[in-house]
């Protein structure tokens, strides 16, 4: 079973998989920040026992730190996180939900 933990600027919810996310929390969270035209940081935490990940949207402050080995595993999470657009600043709530869709058939 994995741990995902999602902020979306201040506001954090936590949830036992990929298969629990709340997509209506995350495009509430998403469309609230955008139209107070806010820059939207979110950061995505995701731990079980083969993985510890933490994926950043442009948007959050840079955090210093060593890099770890990378695993296949990882890397594939590291380019659906890129397909999906998170990457970018323009990204949506359906980009957001896309990526735990995939997600879900990644890391179960």
């Amino acid at each position: 079973m994995s741990l995902i933990k999602i902020e979306i600027g201040e506001s954090k919810r936590e949830f036992e998989s990929a298969y629990d996310v709340d997509e209506s929390w995350i495009n509430q969270q998403i469309v609230r920040r955008k139209k107070d035209r806010i820059s939207i940081c979110v950061k995505v935490y995701i731990k079980n026992e083969k993985l510890n990940v933490l994926l950043r949207t442009p948007a959050c402050e840079k955090i210093r730190g060593g890099k770890k080995a990378s695993t296949s595993l990882v890397e594939k999470i590291f380019e659906l996180w890129n397909e999906r657009g998170l990457n970018k600043d323009d990204f949506t709530g359906g980009n957001l939900i896309s990526f735990f869709k995939q997600l879900k058939k990644i890391i179960g």
